[in-house]
């Protein structure tokens, strides 16, 4: 896992939230790591969300914002993580969702690190007008609320099946 970044003093605040998103894409990693198939797609909240549906959605929602809201790009299925009721829980195994996500962690950085924190999004992708379109900045931190969020909901989700508690697992 990756180690969360520790206060300081810098002038890169683009260094700064990259490396944040990083850390917690490592969280999410590590507390559905060591689930048992039946742990990572089953729920045990009433709103039937499971482990596995949560990584999709992840990689869905960083994809959608980066790419489809940011670059203005079309992307496949955009909303291809959610069936209209919530989460979809996808067939894939657990190294193929977390390639994924990874993956969509790579491409996140090469976006940002191209373009300042102050640009705008480009219409025509998740955002129809100029006026619509955020900074990147306020994008970055959306998705960095987002995957903060859910590693909460993980860590909950972890101790219910196992027991395991703290960041690690």
């Amino acid at each position: 896992m990756i180690a969360l970044p520790e206060p300081a003093s810098t002038d890169d605040l683009r260094g700064l939230l990259l490396d944040y998103l990083d850390y917690y894409r490592s969280v999410i990693a590590a507390k559905v790591t060591g689930l048992t198939g039946g742990d990572l797609r089953g729920s045990r909240v009433p709103s039937g969300w499971t482990p596995a549906g949560l990584l999709t959605h992840l990689a869905h929602m960083e994809r959608r914002w980066m790419e489809w809201g940011f670059l203005g790009e079309q992307v496949p299925e955009p909303w291809g993580d959610s069936d209209g009721d919530g989460w979809v829980t996808p067939d894939e195994g657990l190294a193929t969702l977390l390639e994924r996500l990874e993956g969509v962690g790579r491409r996140t950085r090469e976006i940002v690190e191209a373009h300042a924190l102050t640009d705008q999004a480009a219409p025509g992708g998740r955002f129809a007008t100029p006026a619509e379109a955020p900074q990147l900045q306020w994008i970055l931190l959306h998705v960095l609320q987002e995957y903060a969020r859910h590693a909460g909901h993980l860590d909950i989700a972890r101790e219910l099946a196992d027991g395991a508690v703290g960041e690690d697992g």
